[in-house]
């Protein structure tokens, strides 16, 4: 299999995917069909010719998003908490990357990753949502250890930095520092902060 990104392309979901692409972490049907009415789609699909490999979810931006259990519901990558910014109400929030997901359970396939499909997927999501109209984008960037991005499958902040985000606040998350040291997701000697450091990140369409 090659390792660029020729052979992969990108699109907006519809609601004719609702039942044949992975959505178990985007919500129930009607959660993701309503969304998709409410916004024209609930995320930028990847394929291999036919195959589903990969997904980058979002949803409207809203300042007061709160996550009912942290780092284990979707609703994490929406919350901004004190720090949220004010935005125009044509907003959107970045939520989890899935690179390599070909069926809808927590399985990878690695031959999809390492391959830009991450990075490909954003820019495919900004292109469309400033076609789309709307004007602004929030998104959490992860600590910068790749097994941590892994984990919560995002992208560390030179990858908004990049495409003209700016960093509005950073924090060091206490829930994802626990679970680094517990996982043993970085060398012993890692400063733990560093690498559960979360960055909040905004652009202006």
């Amino acid at each position: 299999m090659p390792k660029d990104t020729d052979t992969i392309t990108f699109r907006p979901m519809t609601s004719e995917d609702v039942g044949a692409v992975p959505i178990g972490h985007q919500g129930d049907e009607q959660e993701v069909r309503a969304r998709i009415q409410d916004l024209g789609s609930s995320a930028i699909l990847a394929f291999d010719a036919a195959q589903h490999v990969g997904q980058l979810q979002f949803r409207r931006y809203a300042a007061d998003t709160r996550s009912p259990k942290g780092l284990w519901d979707p609703l994490y990558w929406g919350e901004f908490g004190s720090a949220a910014p004010a935005l125009p109400d044509r907003s959107l929030s970045v939520y989890c990357y899935h690179v390599g997901q070909l069926d809808d359970t927590d399985d990878r396939d690695p031959r999809y990753q390492g391959r830009g499909i991450g990075l490909r997927l954003l820019d495919s999501f900004l292109a469309w949502a400033k076609q789309a109209g709307f004007e602004a984008v929030t998104a959490k960037a992860t600590p910068t250890p790749r097994a941590v991005m892994a984990f919560m499958g995002g992208q560390p902040p030179k990858a908004y930095l990049a495409r003209g985000f700016e960093v509005f606040s950073s924090v060091v998350d206490t829930e994802l520092r626990d679970l680094v040291k517990d996982r043993q997701l970085v060398p012993a000697d890692a400063d733990l902060d560093s690498a559960a450091r979360i960055s909040y990140c905004v652009k202006f369409l």
